[in-house]
């Protein structure tokens, strides 16, 4: 699977995106909106991955959502912060 590197970086349209998604998903995350959340992986997250070539983490937001119900509250804030962390991830790789 191919990777983006430092010399590849995203153009800006995602770049921006990609800084909106996040946003909102920290702030949702804080608030503990569960609903919302589920809404921003489905939607948001899985769209800009998508967009990205993030087929991966496309597939992950896509899981959160459909792959129910969940074993705990607990663990799907588990995939929701390895979510984050993700895009955390790629947002620095890319600046």
């Amino acid at each position: 699977m191919l990777h983006r590197t430092m010399s590849d970086p995203l153009p800006l349209a995602l770049r921006r995106d990609l800084e909106d998604v996040l946003g909102h998903l920290q702030y949702a995350r804080r608030n503990d909106d569960l609903g919302r959340l589920a809404l921003l992986t489905c939607w948001d997250v899985r769209r800009w991955a998508r967009r990205a070539h993030e087929e991966r983490l496309a597939q992950q937001a896509s899981d959160l959502f459909t792959a129910q119900p969940h074993p705990s509250r607990a663990a799907f804030l588990d995939q929701v912060d390895s979510m984050i962390a993700e895009l955390e991830r790629i947002r620095t790789q890319t600046h």
